[in-house]
């Protein structure tokens, strides 16, 4: 574990373990590298490099009040990847963690980077528009910034005990842990830079990063995400991208890469050796 300082001052904290070729996990909204410890460990048991980084303002990183957005922190992954000399590298990106890979793959992972992963992923754009018509409206994310300013503790257990892990849907087998683990990582990181966040992996618009894109790209996605709903995301990254593949887990939660490892992971696998 270790942590490098970007060129404005922020302090991103970041895991190393192991060597070999590099996978690089980016995280989703409001959470930590922390949620890919399943992951991890697993392609560490499977002879590989793995990394994983706390976005700006969240887990262990610097509370930034600036610089809460992705073409910030698509740079900060390119100087980590610059710090760390990652090359032929894998990106695996979860949520806001799929905006992310795509926008630095796309802006400074020439010569870097060998294939992506983009799971349960946010592009091309969640906010709904003329151009957009099948998003969410804006009184939806307008609701979650209202929700994290009246009470971000209890909006946060409110999320991870519903609709992130489908813990909501009649018979789901309800995870305390795994609630209280989301709720650990959401609260470790500032208030100011979740609440930009939303901005940044509702409003940005992924449609050209997806199309620059020239390497493989896995696309998984939940047929039960209630999150990020696959039509409008998934479904169209799948076009836009030159060379995707995509995989639909027909009644899985947005949460998968944690309620369903045993699932998720040998796909991820299979990818990164293919």
């Amino acid at each position: 574990m270790g942590s490098i300082t970007t060129k404005d001052g922020t302090e991103i904290f970041y895991k190393d373990w192991g060597s070999g070729r590099p996978v690089v996990f980016h995280h989703g909204w409001p959470l930590s590298a922390d949620d890919w410890d399943n992951q991890m460990l697993f392609f560490l048991e499977n002879g590989y490099r793995v990394i994983a980084h706390d976005r700006r303002g969240h887990g262990r990183s610097s509370q930034t009040a600036s610089g809460n957005d992705m073409d910030t922190y698509a740079a900060d992954v390119a100087e980590l990847a610059a710090a760390l000399d990652l090359r032929d590298a894998v990106h695996i990106g979860h949520s806001t963690g799929g905006g992310e890979v795509a926008r630095y793959v796309a802006r400074h992972g020439k010569g870097r980077v060998a294939k992506a992963v983009l799971i349960g992923a946010v592009p091309p754009i969640m906010l709904k528009s003329e151009r957009n018509p099948g998003g969410l409206p804006l009184e939806v994310f307008d609701g979650f910034r209202a929700a994290l300013a009246a009470n971000r503790a209890q909006f946060f257990l409110d999320v991870a005990s519903g609709p992130f892990y489908g813990f909501n849907r009649p018979g789901a087998q309800v995870s305390e842990g795994v609630i209280r683990n989301w709720w650990r990582q959401g609260m470790m990181g500032a208030a100011k830079a979740h609440y930009d966040c939303i901005e940044a992996f509702s409003e940005t618009d992924f449609t050209e990063d997806l199309k620059a894109i020239d390497v493989p790209v896995l696309i998984l996605h939940g047929g039960d995400d209630q999150i990020v709903p696959i039509a409008d995301s998934a479904l169209l990254s799948a076009r836009l991208v030159r060379n995707g593949t995509l995989k639909v887990y027909e009644g899985l939660p947005h949460g998968l890469c944690t309620t369903h490892p045993e699932i998720v992971n040998p796909d991820l696998l299979a990818f990164v050796d293919g």
